[in-house]
């Protein structure tokens, strides 16, 4: 009833101040004056309205899952880092073994921790992430610095070595930096190990991990997890404005 009552208000109004333009031209100077001043008030508020609804919704959709998937993906992921907000949003003096949020840890030998990683709205147009991860690096007196992301049990169920596990993701820099990503499957009591070096200079940063050239015993998966490798990190900052997993079987020959 309520919003029946609302359209019911709002059609008056609108038919109110489409007849007061139209009989502008002949209305007295002093109601003429009223309404421009009561148009201008209105005016404003309009305006701010449709200056936060335009950028509100022309922000990435928060709990999106959606991207580009390569034809015959049979399982896709991004993770919750990118998808909506954490309830701690950032860590400074990050310590080693710091997570933000339930799959994503930082690892690193530092003495002296200088590091800081927070979560981001992302507002770009080219952005599907609603988030994004930025990471700054001060003074690094460690020998290694790498990014951790736990892949979900899905990722597991029916892996086989036809499938390829492919990674995307968006990484902007703040000066030039090797990223490297090593894809971990733990099996029993062995853990296979592929490394691929991000193509950061290419237009579409993304490796693919082709699980035919491994040793990976299909029947006792337990567990998945991508490192990113960062090679000399110090005063730099890292935005990962998306990350994105997906799983396909390679084409039968």
């Amino acid at each position: 009833m309520g919003r029946i009552l609302d359209r019911l208000v709002l059609a008056r109004v609108i038919r109110r101040w489409r007849r007061a333009a139209r009989e502008a031209e002949t209305a007295p100077l002093t109601t003429l004056r009223q309404q421009r001043t009561s148009a201008r008030e209105l005016r404003t508020h309009l305006d701010r309205l449709i200056h936060i609804a335009d950028g509100r919704l022309a922000l990435p959709l928060i709990g999106t899952s959606y991207f580009p998937r390569p034809h015959g993906t049979d399982w896709a992921w991004r993770p919750e880092l990118w998808r909506g907000p954490l309830p701690v949003p950032g860590l400074s003096s990050v310590e080693s073994r710091a997570m933000l949020g339930g799959e994503v840890t930082l690892f690193h030998d530092c003495d002296r921790s200088e590091l800081t990683l927070r979560q981001l709205r992302n507002t770009r147009e080219a952005d599907l992430a609603p988030y994004g991860l930025r990471m700054d690096v001060f003074r690094f007196d460690g020998s290694f610095l790498s990014l951790v992301v736990d892949l979900p049990t899905a990722a597991a169920e029916g892996l086989t070595r036809d499938h390829i596990l492919r990674v995307d993701t968006i990484i902007e820099l703040e000066k030039p930096l090797e990223i490297f990503a090593r894809l971990n499957i733990r099996h029993g009591p062995n853990t296979e190990q592929i490394v691929r070096e991000l193509p950061l200079n290419e237009e579409e940063v993304k490796v693919e991990f082709d699980l035919a050239y491994s040793r990976l015993n299909e029947k006792r998966i337990e567990k998945i997890w991508l490192d990113l490798i960062f090679e000399a990190p110090e005063m730099n900052q890292v935005v990962i404005r998306d990350l994105t997993f997906s799983r396909r079987r390679r084409a039968a020959i």
